[in-house]
């Protein structure tokens, strides 16, 4: 049976209203997909000189958290110097000039202002490997971004993964996680969260194997602080009945790590909370040393009186 025209034009209007409310769901949903630009963007860095003596920079790399401005025409990115620009120098002017010129707001460059991941998210490096350059002086590691990611905020002090590749493209390629620490933003002021204890990898190379140096735990610390380091002696114990015994000795000998800085660097800080500071200041750094200390005497296998010092606290010395 026939459909009356009538009822037709009726399916066909609300057939176009539903797909037209969709499709604008749909776009708005690409248009925030297409903001999602946590990438990994270019970043060289003057390293030294190479044995020729020629300079060398590394492409390091660094994750960018924002979209960028808004997008120009097509014919404009290619554009040529024309003739009315009587040389290069004068035509790269003439295009700083315009781009200092104030443009009219767009509701498009306001939107790729936005951050490219959530408020609760950070854009941060999901893969870094190690390069190794031989430099005049000697060779160098160099830390070398691969890729991003929009990673969880974490407010508490806990230690993160950080994977690391080390040899790249050789047969003794290798990817260890050296871990590291959280960047708590919760913490107090003066306080960091900072690795506490360490163990090592071991990757095989073809001359040596290298001793990687691995991040197991970290804790909230204030700048300068002490950790843990644990050497072994021998000792010998001489007992009522004259039998002498030859024993392992464990002594935690300690180690001062962090940063000092001189006086107070908060420059200004907010009106409603005086916790938090609006600008830091650039101070000059001064050493963390040991403050206290421990004697630990014992009798060495020759017999002889051996006296080892162990560091109980730390402090920050110009």
């Amino acid at each position: 049976m026939d459909t009356p025209r009538p009822l037709l034009l009726l399916l066909c209007v609300l057939h176009l209203t539903r797909t037209g409310v969709l499709s604008k769901h749909i776009n708005h949903r690409n248009l925030f997909t297409q903001r999602a630009c946590c990438k990994r963007q270019s970043h060289f860095v003057y390293i030294g000189q190479d044995i020729s003596g020629s300079p060398v920079s590394v492409d390091v790399g660094m994750c960018r958290s924002h979209c960028g401005g808004t997008t120009r025409p097509s014919h404009e990115a290619g554009q040529q110097p024309s003739s009315k620009h009587s040389s290069m120098l004068e035509f790269i002017r003439s295009k700083k000039m315009r781009t200092r010129a104030p443009s009219p707001p767009e509701t498009s460059g306001l939107q790729n202002q936005l951050p490219s991941c959530g408020l609760d998210q950070v854009c941060e490096p999901t893969g870094m490997r190690v390069e190794r350059v031989l430099l005049f002086e000697g060779p160098r590691e160099v830390e070398v971004i691969e890729e991003c990611h929009c990673e969880i905020k974490v407010t508490q002090c806990i230690r993160v993964p950080a994977l690391r590749t080390y040899y790249s493209e050789t047969p003794y390629e290798t990817v260890i996680d050296v871990g590291g620490c959280s960047r708590s933003k919760g913490s107090p002021e003066g306080f960091s969260c900072v690795p506490t204890k360490f163990d090592s990898a071991f990757v095989e190379t073809p001359n040596k194997v290298d001793l990687i140096q691995t991040v197991t735990a970290c804790e909230l610390k204030e700048s300068c602080y002490r950790v843990p380091y644990v050497e072994y002696y021998y000792e010998v114990v001489q007992h009522a009945d004259g039998v002498k015994e030859e024993r392992l000795k464990e002594i935690d000998v300690g180690r001062c790590l962090g940063g000092c800085s001189t006086g107070n660097r908060c420059l200004l800080r907010s009106p409603t909370d005086p916790k938090i500071c609006h600008l830091w200041s650039e101070t000059q750094s001064s050493s963390c040393v040991p403050q206290g200390h421990e004697s630990h005497s014992f009798l060495n296998q020759h017999g002889q009186l051996r006296t080892i010092l162990s560091i109980t606290s730390c402090l920050c010395q110009s």
